[in-house]
């Protein structure tokens, strides 16, 4: 699930879509949701919003997310994620959503009495978006895994106190690419919606700014061509980014480049971010171009996701009491 706000970005492409398609690849019908309610936790031009949902819906496609073998929708599009989220708001404690990280790192700047009440609880629709389908397995970002432990404690807790109702989730999160780090400061995630450009990589980068950037990528001076990611964070990051994009293993990739310096690895590391924004670009382009298309596969998309999280809407509602 990615939220429609900022530009896009290679980090969502590298962080999570590729380790998707593995399952899609795999057989399992996932379901992709656009987050247009999260997005909307912070103020948004209704203009801007309507044009970043059709664009993730063509990135969704463009990156080889099929809407035949999977489900894509938008949040809005499935009023059961709503619903449940409120129904989860009644058992979850304000001291759980004080904790969540995120939230401290989204507001330690901001003047208590502006912060939205949406952006505090938005934890619980997220475990809403997740329990609502029944799932198994989720794949998540390491940034996302507190998330998901807030969705398997409200599971545990409402099967605990109305009978079982929910699947309680088990985290997938790939060994090493899950967490893409900022060019600039490799402590933080990669963001689309950083301030500083410098920092992520955007599908609208020229063939140049990608190079720009990531030969200006923070590493270190030890000159030490290994994996590390404690003492030489920066450079353990662009070695995950390489090994993702072709599918190799971080110990692959320091045996393919030791004794060559950074300069040339990031080099390659360069040259192949601008083949692969390229084609997902091309491939993106035609999709954005037909507008009815990505409709089609939005509304196709929702009312399938409706089937499945009404089912357990039911089970709620029935287990609960409500009539």
């Amino acid at each position: 699930m990615i939220q429609p706000s900022g530009d896009l970005g290679i980090g969502h492409y590298l962080g999570a879509i590729i380790h998707w398609l593995k399952l899609q690849e795999q057989g399992d019908s996932g379901l992709f949701a656009i987050a247009d309610l999260h997005a909307i936790t912070v103020p948004q031009s209704p203009e801007v919003l309507k044009k970043r949902t059709l664009d993730l819906v063509a990135f969704y496609l463009a990156c080889g997310i099929d809407p035949d073998k999977s489900i894509i929708f938008t949040q809005s599009h499935v009023p059961q994620h709503a619903e449940l989220a409120w129904i989860l708001s009644c058992l979850t404690s304000i001291g759980e959503l004080n904790r969540m990280t995120q939230f401290k790192d989204k507001t330690q700047h901001a003047k208590r009495e502006r912060i939205g009440v949406g952006l505090h609880v938005y934890p619980v629709l997220m475990a809403a978006d997740i329990l609502a389908y029944q799932a198994d397995k989720v794949p998540v970002g390491a940034d996302q895994k507190q998330h998901l432990e807030l969705a398997r404690d409200l599971a545990i807790r409402f099967n605990d106190k109305f009978g079982q109702a929910f699947n309680v989730p088990e985290p997938v999160i790939a060994s090493y690419g899950a967490r893409i780090k900022s060019l600039t400061n490799p402590l933080k995630k990669m963001s689309k919606s950083d301030q500083d450009v410098n920092s992520y990589i955007a599908l609208s980068d020229t063939p140049k700014l990608i190079e720009k950037k990531i030969m200006r990528a923070v590493t270190d001076s030890l000159n030490n061509f290994a994996y590390d990611v404690e003492s030489q964070p920066g450079l353990a990051s662009l070695i995950e980014m390489y090994s993702v994009l072709n599918d190799s293993t971080p110990m692959e990739v320091v045996a393919e480049f030791s004794g060559q310096g950074y300069g040339g690895f990031k080099k390659a590391l360069a040259q192949d971010l601008i083949v692969r924004v390229g084609e997902i670009m091309d491939r993106f382009s035609q999709f954005r171009h037909d507008e009815q298309l990505l409709l089609d596969v939005l509304s196709k998309g929702a009312e399938q996701a409706k089937i499945r999280a009404q089912k357990t809407l039911n089970k709620v509602y029935e287990a609960q009491g409500l009539l």
